[in-house]
């Protein structure tokens, strides 16, 4: 009996070490501001250990930790190309035919802000909305690779929010104004390392409602599908950021909303609406 109860013992044991590697295996990345200066960092609880730069670019430990409430999170990348996925979800597509490739079209490096930042609502919007997506982080160069091969180019995921003008989406010639004026691009809180992309659940918030709640499992085009696709025409470099694509159904946002993403094991993207015209 008791080589039953030592055996058991162990295999607990194990498993807890089992747990405890899976979670090591978890690592948050964010970019924030420390008075003027700006910084990498890995945050583990209540503090953050700098980093020397980018983690995708070599980035290392300097020795330095501050605290997290001292600290103000930045948007986690500096992209050179923002890239996004449009009508992912068949909740989102609807009676659309599904296409054979990632539809893609383009957001602005100068659309991105961080958690807690103002979305502005431009002079002649009427009809903003939110877009809770994943967020995909391009770790190395990425030049014509397959899909097999296109988790290895993936550094992490984060949250984001695919800001969303309507009434320019449908009438512009293209999405430009629609998709990436400025502050149309929430991102955030943190970039994160060690999840299963492929199985996260994926929400928003709207002034405390949830309005959107799906998994990743159910997209059409999966995350190495999308890096592959892009990768036969774009270069993505280490940085390089795209959104995936929104779930369901969105409504419009009004000056003075608060809007919240987030994504499982990622975190909560929180934006507020300020008006702008």
């Amino acid at each position: 009996m008791r080589s039953v109860i030592w055996v058991s013992a162990v295999y607990l044991l194990a498993l807890g070490g089992l747990a405890d590697m899976a979670r090591a295996d978890v690592v948050r990345y964010v970019r924030y501001a420390d008075g003027d200066a700006v910084s990498y960092g890995i945050e583990e609880g209540d503090s953050v250990r700098q980093l020397s730069a980018a983690p995708w670019n070599g980035g290392q430990a300097t020795g330095r930790t501050v605290r997290r409430a001292d600290v103000r999170l930045l948007a986690p990348a500096e992209p050179s190309k923002v890239i996004a996925v449009g009508y992912n979800y068949k909740s989102h597509r609807g009676d659309r035919e599904l296409p054979a490739h990632p539809p893609i079209f383009l957001k602005l490096p100068t659309a991105i802000i961080g958690p807690d930042e103002a979305v502005v609502y431009p002079a002649g919007a009427t009809d903003l909305h939110y877009e809770a997506e994943l967020v995909v982080v391009i770790g190395k160069t990425a030049k014509q690779v397959s899909p097999g091969q296109a988790g290895e180019y993936i550094f992490g995921i984060t949250a984001g929010n695919d800001v969303s003008e309507r009434a320019w989406q449908a009438n512009d010639l293209q999405w430009f104004r629609a998709k990436a004026s400025d502050t149309f691009g929430p991102l955030g809180p943190a970039i994160v390392t060690g999840l299963n992309h492929n199985d996260l659940l994926v929400e928003s918030r709207l002034n405390g409602e949830v309005k959107q709640s799906q998994r990743t499992r159910d997209l059409i085009h999966n995350v190495e599908a999308i890096v592959s696709h892009v990768s036969q025409t774009v270069t993505l470099y280490p940085g390089d950021i795209i959104y995936t694509g929104t779930p369901g159904s969105t409504s419009a946002m009004q000056p003075g909303d608060v809007i919240e993403i987030e994504v499982e094991g990622v975190g909560v993207l929180r934006s507020h609406i300020v008006d702008g015209r």
